[in-house]
């Protein structure tokens, strides 16, 4: 099971790096209104739709720049993350979005929101590489994945 949790930490740095990115566009577009793709969704208020690129920018580099210095707190600020994107997932859900999937797509973002942080809080190899100790170390106690 330890390979196929480092297999999701390294995927997990991808996805990040796919928000940081997509956080950034955001950003742009939402600063200057210069836009590559339209990313912003006119149901929401202005101050919503800051905080939404804020929140994705701020949860990607938290995880990239955590992976890249094996910061020891990066589990627990992702998961402080995921609670402040879910969150933010709620107001926009059921205060401004109107499409027909919205609450089908609201609970995909929130159970995967836990998952990943049942994730964070049970692997061995998250443990083991954000404690700094080398890869063939024995796991901690309690370390289920």
């Amino acid at each position: 099971m330890t390979k196929a949790s480092s297999v999701l930490a390294y995927l997990l740095l991808l996805v990040n790096i796919g928000m940081t990115l997509w956080g950034v566009l955001g950003f742009l577009e939402y600063l200057t209104g210069f836009a590559l793709i339209p990313l912003q969704n006119p149901n929401f208020p202005s101050g919503t739709q800051f905080m939404h690129w804020l929140t994705i920018t701020a949860s990607g580099l938290i995880y990239l720049l955590g992976f890249i210095t094996r910061w020891r707190y990066t589990p627990y600020a992702m998961i402080v993350s995921y609670a402040m994107l879910g969150t933010l997932c709620t107001v926009e859900t059921f205060d401004f979005m109107t499409a027909e999937w919205r609450y089908r797509s609201y609970i995909n973002e929130i159970m995967l929101y836990l998952l990943l942080s049942w994730y964070f809080l049970q692997s061995g190899f998250v443990k083991r590489y954000f404690s700094g100790r080398s890869a063939g170390a024995p796991d901690p106690p309690s370390a289920a994945i």
